[in-house]
């Protein structure tokens, strides 16, 4: 934690109370980095990961400055995924009250009209683009009276292929407005659109808080066939352990999943786009609180997902690619805990995987299991001596 005060940082009195009443007295890196320009009005670039504070980095700013007269809505929170979505309005909403601020929650899967009429008569609207631009296309809501826009998590709308959606949206908001962008990266297409998007930005960079420091993470890789990868899903499930994420390719896949493991005695739940918001939050609900200690999802239904209790990510699908990965096994060893991420490698898989694994520094580890241009026989963790899942012999399906 940083030294500094929110007093020091120009946050009001109101505004300390009701962080106080939540247990936060003191700001973290990225806040004592992000607030003051912020409220000073500047347009900001901030690259800080998820974990680090940064919603109550522009939450703050936002809920102390945004106009409070009769043209609504005058702040727009731009954000990737409809979990994300509810999570912001909840920070945002707890200091919302203390500065008479009304907030409204837009994202898809539920009826478009209360949401239309609840954005309306808000001070600050946290919407998806796609729902978003909905409303706009719609006529059902205007966003020319915007003075204060935020676009949170902007590398994971990139890559959730929002760019048009998010052009659209803020080619309809007025110029002369203060922009606030949070990534994780500010390189390539990211930077680009953060350069385009901002008038004299400042720049400012932070890590995660002490607490919330990456812990050990073990990187496994299983050679596995198709008649026998289930079964090895199911032995790694049956070891002793926390909640683990399941990272499946498709939609379908998820639910076949799920529906093969409850048949064996595994509680599991899938969770995937197909759902609608209630189902999600129910399938989230039953996953933390550990009556489910399985979560199979895509990699488009976990973006925005902050769950700090994984202590397993298993791979039954590889990912596309190194971002991927790390974004998948990065769901373990939060907060300081070490954890363990897995991935099942099918004979033909094993090309593509050892250049992920190359790509994300775990080519050693990767070697040691003799993948190469065939399946072998055994498969070894790269901790042999403490590690409870290797070796791993694939078993035939029964």
């Amino acid at each position: 934690m940083s030294q500094e005060t929110f007093a020091a940082l120009g946050v009001s009195a109101k505004l300390i109370a009701a962080l106080a009443a939540r247990g936060i007295t003191d700001p973290f890196q990225i806040q004592v980095r992000a607030i003051p320009p912020a409220l000073a009005g500047t347009d900001l670039l901030a690259k800080s990961p998820t974990g680090s504070g940064k919603t109550l980095a522009f939450a703050v700013p936002l809920v102390q400055h945004v106009p409070l007269d009769d043209a609504r809505p005058a702040a727009l929170v731009l954000v990737p995924t409809r979990e994300l979505a509810l999570q912001v309005t909840e920070e945002i909403g707890a200091l919302a009250r203390a500065n008479g601020v009304k907030v409204a929650c837009v994202y898809g899967g539920v009826s478009i009209r209360p949401q239309a009429n609840a954005a309306r008569d808000a001070h600050v609207v946290v919407a998806t683009p796609g729902r978003l631009q909905d409303l706009v296309d719609r006529r059902l809501i205007a966003l020319d009276a915007v003075a204060m826009l935020v676009l949170d998590e902007a590398d994971r709308m990139l890559d959730m292929g929002f760019k048009p959606q998010v052009d659209r949206i803020v080619k309809r908001l007025p110029r002369d407005r203060q922009t606030m962008f949070f990534s994780a990266t500010l390189d390539g297409e990211v930077g680009e659109l953060a350069r385009a998007y901002t008038q004299s930005p400042v720049r400012i960079e932070a890590g995660l808080p002490s607490e919330h420091t990456p812990g050990e993470i073990d990187h496994h890789f299983v050679s596995v066939t198709q008649d026998g990868k289930i079964d090895t899903l199911v032995e790694l499930l049956g070891s002793e352990r926390g909640l683990a994420l399941v990272f499946v390719r498709t939609k379908r896949g998820a639910d076949r999943l799920a529906r093969r493991l409850e048949q064996r005695g595994v509680r599991a739940v899938a969770m995937h786009g197909d759902l609608n918001q209630s189902q999600r939050q129910r399938a989230l609900e039953r996953f933390e609180s550990g009556k489910v200690t399985t979560l199979i999802a895509t990699d488009v239904a976990a973006r925005g997902l902050d769950l700090e209790n994984v202590t397993h990510v298993i791979n039954f699908d590889p990912p596309e690619d190194g971002k991927a990965y790390t974004h998948r096994v990065g769901r373990t060893g939060r907060a300081g805990r070490s954890g363990t991420g897995v991935t099942l490698v099918l004979p033909e898989q094993q090309a593509d995987m050892s250049r992920v694994a190359r790509l994300n520094g775990q080519h050693e580890t990767f070697a040691e299991t003799g993948m190469k241009t065939a399946a072998p026989k055994l498969v070894y963790s790269s901790r042999r001596r403490n590690s409870k899942w290797g070796p791993v012999r694939p078993r035939r399906k029964i």
